[in-house]
């Protein structure tokens, strides 16, 4: 068996594992990296390694816990209070905690966001006697969209920025036209109006609740300085390659400092929570998506992607963007998004529109995720959360708001994009 193929077995048997389960990710990546190191000729461990993106691993794991403390300091519940406390009806109440989830998951990884703002919703809810599955879902949608909006809000932008040699910056701007950030933005305006019509015919008044002090602003003095760091390091590193990585882990040093005096007990506990399997999982992704390349299995889908798509520009564009968001429903889009980068660049370079293959792409892929209970995260957390609270929601309850919202957004975003990078 050549490498070729080998790699491709692997790539799939790892695939339908992570369509199939949601448990153990990083162990069966690694597990076929590891089959691929010892079989394939062409891949080495040295080889392997070098293919991981150290820069986004250390973006990533740097801003996950750095929100960590932000979470503990109760700022984020401090601003939710205020929004919540100036609305003038429970439909408005709920369409500023959307909104809110929206900002923070700018900023902070989405699951994060939904445990931060979904108690707040939920006291409010409780005292109107009406059902928070509508609201709590809105809260899940709405940080899945708006966490694609910059470098540090969702891994599929890391990944993206860690690819294209993209910096901080490159999210608003990028070869001076306005990039990534504007076309969330455009889709966050329009989708929002879904949410809007979901809840406007609640009229009731919105019961008092009781403000939330803050612990610390430290750790939100913290989280600004990282984002001017960022903004920043495109001086020192324009090519993506270490600085931002190791501004976020600083910060995030300087974090655990702050939080070991603060609340130790705490602390220890927030360290033991630290997501090491996505960690692991994402740098096995990028090892595993780069020995598909070595082999020039990159090279063989995209021509395949050519010859049934023909010439027409539009014509893949709406292909990328559809494609994407149906995979992304109920898939990981960590491993696809990372494959189809390379894929989709290619693509838009051959047809002279280098970026606008790419771009579709990361809309279509964190937009999908919105569609289904268990496309993202942050979706699956929030179903758990009101299973708890004794509400069983169906496939179908999510996706009424889900697609919708989805289809609003992703057109939006698309014809931002369209009419920007075509």
């Amino acid at each position: 068996m050549d490498d070729k193929t080998l790699v491709l077995i692997i790539f799939v048997l790892v695939y339908l594992y992570l369509v199939i389960f949601r448990h153990n990710r990083a162990i069966a990546v690694w597990g076929g990296i590891f089959v691929i190191i010892i079989f394939a000729s062409t891949v080495n461990f040295t080889h392997a390694v070098s293919k991981v993106h150290w820069n986004v691993i250390g973006v990533f794991a740097g801003t996950l816990i750095l929100a960590e403390f932000f979470t503990l300091s109760k700022v984020p519940t401090y601003l939710s209070d205020i929004l919540v406390g100036n609305s003038k009806s429970a439909g408005s109440a709920m369409l500023r905690v959307c909104i809110m989830s929206g900002f923070l998951s700018i900023f902070i990884e989405n699951v994060a966001v939904v445990l931060i703002v979904a108690p707040i919703a939920l006291e409010v809810i409780k005292k109107l006697k009406v059902s928070p599955v509508p609201v709590l879902i809105g809260i899940a949608i709405a940080s899945n969209l708006q966490g694609t909006a910059t470098l540090i809000g969702d891994p599929p932008s890391m990944i993206l920025a860690g690819q294209l040699k993209m910096n901080f910056n490159d999210f608003f701007f990028y070869q001076g036209r306005p990039g990534i950030f504007f076309a969330v933005e455009v889709s966050a305006l329009a989708s929002f109006v879904v949410l809007y019509l979901f809840f406007k015919g609640n009229k009731d008044p919105v019961a008092k609740v009781a403000r939330e002090a803050v612990e610390s602003w430290i750790p939100a003095l913290l989280l600004c300085l990282m984002v001017v760091g960022l903004a920043v390091a495109p001086v020192f590193d324009p090519g993506f390659l270490w600085l931002s990585g190791t501004i976020c882990v600083l910060f995030a040093i300087v974090a655990i400092f702050w939080g070991m005096s603060f609340d130790r007990g705490e602390t220890v506990k927030t360290l033991k929570r630290y997501d090491w399997d996505t960690t692991f999982f994402l740098a096995g992704v990028f090892v595993l998506v780069g020995s598909f390349e070595e082999v020039g299995l990159i090279v063989s889908l995209k021509n395949i992607l050519n010859d049934l798509l023909g010439t027409s520009l539009l014509i893949s564009f709406l292909f990328v963007i559809i494609f994407s968001v149906v995979i992304s429903a109920f898939i990981d889009n960590v491993p696809f998004i990372t494959l189809m980068i390379p894929v989709t660049y290619q693509m838009g370079l051959e047809a002279g529109a280098e970026y606008l293959l790419v771009f579709g792409l990361l809309i279509g892929t964190c937009m999908g995720g919105n569609i289904t209970p268990v496309g993202a995260a942050a979706n699956i957390v929030t179903v758990g959360l009101l299973k708890k609270e004794g509400y069983s929601i169906s496939f179908w309850e999510f996706t009424r708001i889900g697609l919708p919202y989805t289809i609003v957004a992703t057109t939006a975003g698309a014809v931002f994009i369209w009419f920007v990078w075509s």
